[in-house]
């Protein structure tokens, strides 16, 4: 078996989609980084790393048992035996997974780009492990609180954070039901449709805002976002997490 040493990991727990497992130039200062004394390295084929790095589900049974207690963190000089923890690449994506003791991908990260770049050459002319595995559905089931990885495409680590948050708020103005209320924010949003929304009931104006504020990040989606969470003080904590204390 192959491993890596002295990896450095930047863990984000409980993503089940890839594009929330930020790469190394995203990484920020207070994010929680360690090191990896030793982890194994694996070449599986690119199903099996699409399953692992965009989803939650159970883990091969024998590529847990292929690489349990292999790992160590190396922690004040200290160096701690990991259960299952490994690099996984499929030649053309890589990541770094931890299950912490579970049968599940519970937190992954990216490797910094020299590591990445080690780990490519290493696997240049190692054969594909093959694992028996079975995917949760034939295609994911994507959702407002967990969107397509094309609505999320280009956007930085910042804008990813912020636009699911106008999602988790819209989501929330969803289960109002409110007609007075939708009929305001997609006012707001579109206010050149003024007379038109007026006639529109609940779910035609939501799905229509939704429909609008869903493609891209902008300005304007940035506005409508903290104008849409003043007052809650969950999302406006979320808020100030990504961008600082509101202006009032």
């Amino acid at each position: 078996m192959l491993y890596l040493h002295d990896v450095w990991v930047n863990w984000f727990e409980g993503e089940e989609n890839g594009y929330n497992v930020c790469h190394f130039h995203e990484w920020r200062k207070d994010d929680g980084v360690e090191l990896l004394d030793q982890v194994p390295l694996l070449k599986i084929d690119p199903l099996l790393f699409a399953y692992i790095e965009n989803d939650l589900s159970e883990l091969p049974q024998q590529l847990l048992d292929d690489i349990y207690q292999k790992a160590y963190l190396r922690k004040n000089h200290e160096r701690t035996q990991m259960d299952y923890c490994f690099v996984v690449s499929d030649g053309t994506g890589i990541l770094a997974v931890d299950t912490i003791g579970y049968n599940i991908p519970i937190r992954k990260s990216r490797l910094i780009p020299r590591q990445e770049q080690l780990a490519y050459e290493m696997l240049e002319n190692q054969d594909t492990t093959s694992y028996t595995f079975n995917p949760a559905s034939p295609s994911k089931d994507f959702h407002i609180l967990s969107p397509e990885p094309e609505l999320m495409s280009g956007l930085t680590r910042k804008e990813r954070q912020l636009k699911q948050l106008l999602f988790m708020a819209l989501d929330q103005l969803h289960s109002s039901k409110n007609d007075a209320e939708i009929r305001y924010w997609y006012t707001e949003w579109c206010p050149e449709r003024y007379r038109e929304i007026q006639d529109m009931n609940f779910e035609e104006a939501w799905q229509y805002l939704f429909a609008d504020a869903r493609l891209g990040w902008s300005n304007k989606h940035k506005n409508f976002c903290e104008n849409l969470i003043k007052g809650q003080p969950f999302f406006e904590k979320l808020w100030e997490m990504e961008h600082g204390p509101k202006v009032n």
